[in-house]
């Protein structure tokens, strides 16, 4: 008795856009007047949509393609992210500039998400060349190419952690020497300015080293898949 074949469940567009599966992408298109699924625009489960999917991958065949079908470049998840704060290279963000992409705009969570404002304050800490490129395209007087950019920002998590410790020492230090400076019956103010001046200098040479270790960081992770995607809803649609 023949064993059947495994069926593997067709590729829906979001997937398919995302993978640059143009011919897939084009076999559903055909349906788009009779199921919204298949639109350029139509957002998952997650509220991404197939523009949003091939703008992350960097598509740009598949981008202008849903295009041509009606996809818009500024169309928004329920974040009010459009599909520039998907992007993680520079020709992808090009590409979306060149087709009329908004850049100086804001998203849904403005106030409350840092990072998350305009797309170069959304890329900045995770592609951080990417996010030069659209600074010089909204103000190009800036001349912020990737060549020009500073060494990356430790996050601030990392400058969070590294104050407390350097607060913490200081408030011992400043502790114990009131306390021998009782029982002596002496002057603590030079030696709290010294514990002072002391803290300041370890708080400089704290900052320089996260910062250049956060720069060797990106540098060494050049190339390589940076962050968690969105999810592309598998399955049939």
């Amino acid at each position: 008795m023949p064993v059947p074949a495994r069926v593997q469940p067709e590729k829906n567009i979001w997937v398919a856009a995302g993978d640059g599966d143009l011919v897939r992408v084009r076999v559903r298109n055909p349906l788009i007047r009779f199921l919204p699924a298949t639109s350029p625009n139509a957002p998952d489960l997650f509220t991404y949509t197939p523009m949003h999917a091939a703008a992350s991958y960097g598509q740009l065949e598949t981008l202008a393609y849903l295009v041509s079908q009606g996809g818009d470049v500024n169309i928004t998840d329920e974040d009010g992210d459009t599909p520039l704060y998907a992007v993680e290279n520079i020709e992808t963000a090009r590409w979306l500039l060149d087709h009329g992409a908004t850049l100086d705009r804001q998203n849904n969570d403005a106030v409350s998400v840092r990072y998350k404002r305009q797309p170069i304050e959304h890329l900045r800490e995770d592609f951080p060349e990417t996010a030069a490129y659209l600074q010089s395209r909204l103000d190009p007087s800036s001349c912020l190419m990737p060549e020009a950019m500073s060494p990356s920002q430790p996050s601030q998590h990392q400058q969070n952690i590294a104050t407390e410790s350097l607060t913490s020492s200081l408030v011992q230090s400043v502790h114990n020497i009131m306390q021998r400076a009782e029982a002596d019956g002496r002057d603590p103010d030079e030696e709290l300015r010294q514990v002072v001046g002391r803290t300041v200098l370890e708080g400089v040479i704290t900052g320089y080293e996260m910062t250049t270790d956060s720069a060797a960081a990106h540098h060494s992770e050049a190339g390589s898949p940076n962050g968690v995607k969105r999810p592309r809803t598998d399955g049939n649609n």
